[in-house]
């Protein structure tokens, strides 16, 4: 009996149960993205036509290529784009910050700035196979004052696979893979933002009804700089349960694993909507990136209404790393 029981458990932190069988998931690509819908409800869209910017805000800050929204099983958006404080903020997505191209800086981050950006370019594949549907696309980070003219600096191709995992929890492995030509290669200078999977979280979520907490142990107080296989951020919603939250892991093959973090910590900005994520792989130290050479970051994210306790994300991260 003992036996049965771990072994359902572990198909259930694989993604493996029997409930994920009965579970329909499909992609639908229209004009300005694409969905991955799970029994015909929308669980996340990734965006392939750039979102106008509100009137009055400048055009540079109108992006294409990054994940929103993303839901929770019962529907609750969970991510943010364009906020009034950071209008570079896309859901989920993730830029590099301070590069050095041939001794200059380079940022893809902050669009406002116009030196660089990162923006969808084409899809490669798509699939429906085993269960969980499948997005895999390239992203060109351009190099906006290259001395000749504007230049692809990184080709970024991204794969997007989304899978049920239980009746409150679905599973979406994001990939990234990074390569440039440049001759003499880019440096990924260390900073406290940039690369890895960065998350804005819902308007809804501010420091009174929402919680972070780390594979060590750290919460909202103290988790930025800290490094972590998994963080845990959920808040309040209007499931039935009261409560939403997505579960970020971390490959054990990834750069610096187990990774450096930027949380914003409490009191960071006044009021709701200040909860804000990333895996930032390059916090602590710089990453040389050689021309030609293919660089694999791989992050999956346990998306759930409800409660998920550091047991079942310690589970989950070990069943991601296996």
């Amino acid at each position: 009996m003992c036996f049965k029981r771990n072994l359902f458990l572990s198909l259930v932190f694989l993604g493996l149960s029997s409930v994920s069988f009965s579970q329909k998931i499909t992609l639908n690509e229209t004009s300005t993205g694409v969905d991955f819908l799970i029994d015909n409800q929308r669980v996340l869209t990734y965006q392939t036509a750039k979102v106008p910017v509100p009137e009055g805000v400048k055009v540079d800050f109108s992006k294409s290529g990054f994940i929103h929204p993303i839901t929770s099983p019962s529907g609750q958006v969970l991510s943010r784009i364009q906020p009034p404080d950071h209008y570079h903020h896309y859901g989920i997505w993730g830029p590099w910050t301070r590069a050095t191209i041939s001794g200059r800086e380079v940022d893809f981050w902050n669009l406002g700035d116009g030196k660089g950006r990162v923006d969808f370019a084409k899809i490669l594949s798509k699939k429906v196979a085993g269960g969980a549907a499948e997005l895999n696309v390239r992203q060109n980070h351009l190099d906006l004052k290259a001395p000749e003219n504007e230049k692809l600096a990184i080709e970024e191709d991204l794969r997007i696979k989304v899978k049920p995992a239980d009746k409150d929890r679905y599973m979406v492995d994001y990939t990234t893979t990074i390569e440039t030509k440049i001759p003499g290669g880019i440096l990924l200078d260390d900073y406290r933002y940039g690369g890895g999977i960065g998350f804005r979280a819902t308007e809804l979520w501010g420091d009174a009804n929402s919680n972070i907490l780390t594979s060590e142990g750290k919460t909202r107080k103290d988790a930025d700089g800290s490094n972590a296989k998994w963080v845990i951020v959920k808040g309040k919603t209007a499931d039935a349960s009261g409560q939403s939250g997505i579960l970020f892991l971390s490959h054990n093959t990834n750069k610096s694993h187990p990774e450096p973090l930027r949380v914003w910590p409490l009191g960071q900005y006044k009021g709701e909507g200040n909860v804000f994520i990333e895996f930032c792989p390059i916090r602590h130290e710089s990453w040389e990136l050689q021309p030609n050479e293919r660089y694999t970051l791989k992050y999956r994210m346990i998306v759930f209404d409800g409660d998920l306790t550091p047991e079942e994300a310690e589970a989950y991260w070990r069943a991601f790393v296996k």
